[in-house]
């Protein structure tokens, strides 16, 4: 067993490599004597952070019943409901950027009906925000409902077994144990937000985020211009989601190790 586990690990080796390169080579060409932030930096992080921060809201209000009700519900209007998670999921980001120009901007018929009161929904914050409501709520459902899939069922039935209602089985039972997985799913949703670029480009060029940021001190400055906001970007991404792996991992053994 232990000679397969070491065989498996060098064939392993190219795809780690192909993942570590990356991040390695950034700590060693990133000039670090020479950070600062480039001109509308600190716009572009506030935001992402708020605005953000709204959409996470609203991802997390609007997911978690559907992801719910998925794992709970049979047939075929689970089907449907599941095919229209994983289309938005499965489409190329620019092309849903078109979507929602042509769903929700100026021309369409929810847009001529908000053009009548002086309002838009295409390039200003509430255009952001539905551009990253869209790109990361589908992430967020198909991990939440594998989470609740993975309540049991025995646990469940013994909460109707002694009276509980489906509305005090879905808060005191299944959140509760599905909340590891809930959190990892609102940590995906998270960087998905923070990272959407091909919607936002689209449907929502201002106001201007990290990743537009990036892409525009990029191409005005050059790679040199990237380096402090694209740090700022994996600060403000990455920790939430390493810790939500590390506190699944630490439940996970300790659920282990209780068996």
């Amino acid at each position: 067993m232990k000679t397969g586990h070491a065989t498996a690990l060098w064939l392993s080796l190219p795809a780690l490599l192909l993942l570590a390169v990356p991040f390695v080579t950034l700590i060693g060409i990133t000039q670090w004597q020479h950070m600062h932030l480039a001109w509308g930096d600190g716009n572009a992080i506030a935001t992402s952070l708020g605005l953000g921060a709204i959409a996470l809201l609203l991802i997390f209000i609007s997911g978690l019943p559907v992801a719910w009700w998925l794992s709970q519900a049979q047939g075929r209007a689970r089907a449907i409901v599941e095919l229209l998670v994983m289309i938005p999921l499965l489409t190329p980001p620019l092309a849903m950027g078109i979507l929602l120009v042509s769903a929700y901007g100026p021309y369409s018929v929810p847009g001529e009906l908000l053009g009548k009161f002086g309002w838009t929904l295409v390039n200003n914050p509430a255009a952001f925000i539905l551009a990253q409501w869209y790109g990361a709520l589908p992430y967020f459902i198909t991990t939440a409902r594998s989470a609740f899939a993975g309540v049991p069922q025995d646990i469940l039935d013994a909460g109707r077994t002694l009276g509980a209602s489906s509305w005090q089985g879905f808060w005191r039972l299944s959140v509760p144990l599905a909340a590891p997985g809930l959190a990892s799913a609102t940590a995906l949703a998270w960087v998905r937000a923070m990272g959407e670029f091909g919607i936002v480009m689209i449907f929502a060029y201002f106001p201007q985020g990290m990743p537009v940021q990036l892409y525009n001190n990029l191409q005005n400055d050059g790679v040199d211009a990237v380096y402090v906001l694209l740090w700022l970007l994996l600060l403000f991404t990455l920790p939430v989601p390493l810790l939500c792996f590390v506190a699944s991992r630490r439940v996970h053994s300790g659920n282990t190790s209780i068996e």
